[in-house]
């Protein structure tokens, strides 16, 4: 894995939601990093860390929830280190009980597949049937790490250009929530 700036020259082999990703962030003028590691997909920590070390940034945990009756959806976006509590964060978002969403959920409003969840999804929630919500503590980094919606590929720019710049043109306004790991 090397690191490279911005969008791949060649995106022969990409997948299209990938592609779209690059060009959202391109038209937006962010600035990015990335590493592509195909023939390593992120899916064991193991790999993760190793992207981790040639990003030099944490990619964070991405869990698609719902709600008992699924008819509430959550894209949360925490520190990948950070263990996750369902009763913790239910409490905080006032929700009796919240659950992973199924995956034909996270395809059908996300356009993504289990291992791939990213904030950069919610460019494809055209419906804006899920909510976004961030740990502070994602927020307090000056990087911000995540896939392109492909788990071949990370990416990383400034989590400035997160708040300001991609969520703004998403039109999506997080709710923040402190999480600590612990019931």
């Amino acid at each position: 894995m090397i690191l490279q700036h911005g969008s791949p020259a060649d995106m022969a082999g990409r997948s299209d939601r990938e592609i779209r990703t690059y060009h959202f962030l391109d038209s937006l003028g962010v600035s990015f990093d990335r590493t592509d590691h195909p023939d390593r997909p992120a899916t064991t920590m193991e790999v993760c860390a190793d992207v981790d070390a040639v990003l030099q940034v944490h990619i964070c945990k991405n869990l698609f929830l719902c709600n008992r009756q699924k008819t509430d959806f959550y894209l949360l976006v925490m520190p990948g280190d950070k263990p996750f509590k369902t009763k913790e964060l239910s409490k905080q978002l006032g929700i009796s009980r919240l659950s992973f969403a199924e995956e034909e959920y996270m395809e059908r409003f996300l356009d993504l597949h289990p291992g791939s969840v990213s904030v950069l999804g919610l460019m494809n929630d055209k419906e804006r049937r899920v909510q976004l919500v961030i740990d502070e503590d994602v927020l307090k980094e000056e990087l911000f790490g995540c896939h392109p919606c492909e788990n071949t590929s990370s990416i990383r720019f400034s989590t400035k250009a997160l708040t300001a710049v991609i969520l703004p043109a998403l039109g999506r306004e997080p709710k923040i929530v402190r999480l600590v790991g612990t019931d």
